[in-house]
């Protein structure tokens, strides 16, 4: 994928807001929008630029009552992965809580 291919969301929450990939916003979405229809509160955390580096971190509690909304830049919605959405349910329902996981692209096995 090309740098000029990627779009950018925003996570909104109460009154924050972070700029997260679209594609990695829209898996977030999946995850958050299961844990909230069944009631369940979860501690979500984010980088400052919506990446997994080093900028600072900031963390919330998102609950069922809580203002939770999610903006696209791009129009078409992206392709979901399953894998990648079952990591982050895997990690919403951890200690650490939810947070944005790189998704892992399948490996292809070198033919003989």
């Amino acid at each position: 994928m090309r740098w000029e291919d990627i779009t950018m969301g925003l996570f909104l929450y109460e009154d924050m807001a972070a700029t997260i990939e679209d594609r990695a916003l829209a898996h977030l979405q999946v995850v958050m929008m299961a844990k909230l229809r069944r009631g369940e509160g979860f501690q979500f955390s984010w980088r400052g630029d919506g990446s997994a580096g080093s900028a600072p971190l900031t963390t919330v509690w998102v609950h069922p009552g809580a203002k939770v909304g999610f903006e696209y830049e791009s129009a078409q919605p992206p392709e979901l992965s399953r894998q990648w959405i079952d990591r982050l349910s895997e990690a919403a329902y951890s200690a650490a809580g939810l947070h944005l996981l790189p998704e892992e692209k399948p490996v292809l096995a070198a033919s003989a």
